[in-house]
């Protein structure tokens, strides 16, 4: 087992929740090899093509990890590994926080085609790809952001990818509906968390009129331009916020979550053209955080 490579005990976590080789011609062997070349190139960073000759062929290992990330197999898999850990008691639901955080994008990330490549004697088909990419402009220049909600035990529950230059606030609502941890025993998928904390970011009447109606209880603070606004309008802006300072200091479990997840240069640093990559690239990642012990 090399450095970065999956344990044992990790590697009997994951092996259950993998595509089984169906039919003839051995379509998934060697899981454990490919995926661990997947793991090499996420925590350092490296084209594709400088894989080391352990892992096999830098193709296969690309193609796997390209094709889990757009048939969901990277999504279905960090589901099952959520579910496990809820049953043997690892999710801290007591606090859920949101934060978003700028990955710069490699001159490599740009360039995504925008239509089918063109085959002779056969129409051009448009390409099933969102047209920004989730690719963007932003005072860090060519940047995606991840939005993620982290429980607290410092591991992704959701996240989504959108260009450098969207807010957070428009965000945390689709962020929280994508939570959807299974039960293993049978019934509807947690989706709710007893608390979440935010900084002043989300704070907004949508927001907090969503939480409100999802009976989450919260703690966002209120900036003082809309603080203002609210008491300018009398009984109309409704009653003060609540904000309770000793919760909010767990705030920073998301701050660690984002670490941990930038820890793999991959994410850190966007080299993936296409954003359903990168969203593979992001939840293989959650996967590995998942695994721990």
């Amino acid at each position: 087992m090399g450095r970065g490579d999956l344990s044992d005990e990790e590697w009997v976590r994951l092996e259950p929740h993998l595509p089984k080789n169906v039919g003839r011609g051995g379509r998934w062997k060697s899981h454990r090899r490919v995926i661990n070349g997947i793991l090499f190139r996420q925590r350092t960073g490296i084209p594709w093509r400088d894989l080391p000759l352990r892992f096999g062929k830098w193709k296969t290992v690309h193609d796997r990890h390209r094709r889990w990330s757009a048939d969901g197999t990277w999504d279905r898999v960090l589901r099952a590994v959520q579910a496990d850990a809820d049953a043997e008691g690892r999710i801290d639901w007591s606090m859920v926080s949101v934060d978003s955080t700028v990955c710069r994008a490699h001159q490599h990330a740009a360039g995504a085609r925008r239509t089918a490549p063109r085959i002779p004697g056969r129409r051009r088909r448009p390409v099933s790809h969102r047209a920004d990419e989730a690719l963007g402009r932003s005072r860090g220049g060519f940047t995606c952001k991840i939005h993620l909600a982290s429980e607290g035990g410092r591991r992704p529950l959701a996240f989504v990818i959108t260009p450098g230059q969207w807010g957070h606030a428009p965000q945390l609502i689709e962020v929280l509906d994508r939570i959807r941890v299974a039960r293993p025993a049978g019934g509807h998928p947690r989706t709710r968390p007893d608390y979440l904390s935010g900084d002043r970011a989300y704070s907004s009447r949508r927001n907090r009129r969503y939480l409100r109606r999802r009976q989450i209880k919260h703690t966002i603070p209120e900036p003082r331009n809309q603080r203002a606004n609210r008491q300018g309008r009398g009984s109309k802006g409704g009653r003060p916020t609540g904000f309770d300072r000793t919760v909010y200091k767990r705030r920073n479990e998301v701050e660690r979550t984002i670490n941990r997840l930038k820890n793999f240069r991959a994410v850190a640093t966007r080299y993936d053209k296409r954003a359903y990559v990168f969203h593979g690239t992001v939840t293989a990642a959650a996967i590995r955080l998942w695994l721990c012990p």
